[in-house]
């Protein structure tokens, strides 16, 4: 199967578990690249560009007992939303003794860096290194020398062990 594929498994299984929530702006209508094509559209949130404000109904949808799905289309963008991923997602166990402990999958990709459709350097960082020192949970990077099972296997052990992963994908390979 191919990368796109195994994201697009991954996201389907992950919407078929307890109706997760898949949040994110455009995604009603670009399905986040063609990768939530099998998840139903009353799963999906489609919200303004604010993505702090993403990452805060995706910590409320963990609260209430579902696993959702953060999407962001430029790695770039989650910088809007470190308040609330560094903040308030990692340290929320911590911060509460235990008695919060919200679980989110956070979808960030790397934006084209090949010709024709390179997107500019603004939407080609990437942040791995800088979230893997600000956030105790998984930061999978899914690149050019991932086994294509391991895309599938990131979500679904975030899925099992309850706990936020942000999984980076690269558009380059989708």
């Amino acid at each position: 199967m191919s990368y796109k594929g195994e994201i697009s498994a991954a996201m389907a299984k992950l919407s078929q578990d307890n109706g997760n929530r898949f949040i994110g702006y455009g995604l009603k209508h670009g399905f986040a690249g063609g990768t939530l094509n099998d998840v139903p559209q009353s799963q999906i949130i489609e919200t303004p560009v604010a993505e702090n404000l993403m990452a805060g109904i995706a910590i409320g949808q963990s609260l209430a007992g579902l696993l959702p799905v953060l999407y962001f289309e430029r790695f770039d963008f989650v910088l809007n939303a470190a308040d609330a991923i560094v903040n308030h997602l990692a340290a929320a166990e911590a911060i509460s003794r235990g008695e919060f402990e919200p679980a989110v999958i956070i979808r960030a990709v790397v934006g084209n860096r090949r010709k024709p459709l390179f997107t500019g350097r603004t939407h080609t960082q990437d942040f791995s290194a800088a979230f893997c020192a600000m956030v105790d949970f998984p930061v999978v990077r899914l690149g050019e020398q991932t086994n294509i099972a391991e895309v599938f296997t990131a979500a679904r052990t975030a899925q099992l062990r309850g706990e936020s992963t942000l999984v980076v994908e690269y558009k380059d390979l989708l």
